[in-house]
């Protein structure tokens, strides 16, 4: 009797288990292909093929499915250090990870809106006060005697009284001077913003009265006679000269930040 009660089970259960063993066959089978279909479509978005472009997509298939045999064929090989590749293909893919994120925060974090906000609420930072100035420049340098360098001071002083005799400016700079791109336009070196040049040669300058010229004063290029031709003036530089320096500051500034955000998301208690 019992011989019969364990025929009849297996001969009921019998089926039930290979019929279980086709079913997780077939789900197993269903899920590689939906995974592959997945990983398919994810490559026709990498190489921007639209789906309803039969020909292109017909040809992407079997690039695909090529590039995916040779692959899998070379992994059951031992030609290659599988432990590098590895290393390697991680290393890629967390720079590829950092880089796209980090893409699409500062695109999201660092608007235009905020770069012009910044300048606005930031003015004083893009402005300088400037002054139109012109010089007369007699060299010294490290190896003159001390004789020399009072035979340059006693010239520049012959300058000095030439200019309160009534010379011109111009005149005696292109005769005189040793800063030679300067003395061809009688001296003149443009506007200068305070503390943009040798710290001397500013406080001699912006302690002028427009018109007005110095005394002989020295610096490391020498012995100067400096004249305020115009100004002082407030120049502020444009949104459009400065908007690229601001940007790059904002999302240096955002980037860190968020760095150090994600750094405090991984170490925290409740992430371990």
């Amino acid at each position: 009797m019992k011989n019969k009660k364990a025929l009849f089970l297996s001969a009921c259960v019998l089926p039930l288990l290979v019929a279980c063993s086709d079913t997780a066959t077939e789900t197993a089978a269903t899920q590689q292909a939906d995974n592959k279909d997945t990983a398919f479509t994810a490559y026709l978005e990498l190489k921007r093929i639209a789906e309803n472009d039969t020909a292109r997509v017909e040809r992407a298939r079997q690039q695909f499915d090529q590039q995916e045999k040779i692959t899998a064929a070379i992994a059951q090989t031992d030609v290659l250090d599988k432990t590098l590749i590895d290393a390697e293909v991680n290393e890629f893919r967390k720079q590829m990870l950092m880089n796209r994120y980090f893409d699409e925060f500062l695109q999201q974090s660092v608007s235009a809106e905020k770069v012009r906000n910044y300048y606005a609420n930031n003015s004083d930072k893009y402005q300088s006060t400037q002054v139109r100035a012109a010089h007369i420049l007699l060299r010294v340098n490290a190896q003159m005697s001390e004789t020399e360098r009072q035979a340059v001071l006693t010239t520049a002083q012959e300058v000095h009284s030439k200019l309160n005799a009534g010379e011109s400016f111009n005149d005696l700079a292109l005769s005189y001077s040793q800063d030679k791109i300067s003395a061809e336009r009688g001296g003149e070196l443009g506007w200068l913003k305070d503390g943009a040049v040798d710290t001397e040669f500013s406080r001699q300058l912006f302690e002028l009265e427009p018109g007005k010229y110095s005394q002989p004063f020295l610096t490391a290029f020498g012995f100067h006679i400096v004249k305020s031709l115009e100004g002082p003036q407030v120049v502020k530089k444009p949104f459009e000269a400065v908007q690229g320096d601001i940007r790059y500051q904002l999302r240096h500034e955002a980037k860190q930040a968020e760095i150090d955000r994600l750094l405090a998301v991984t170490d925290s208690p409740a992430e371990q």
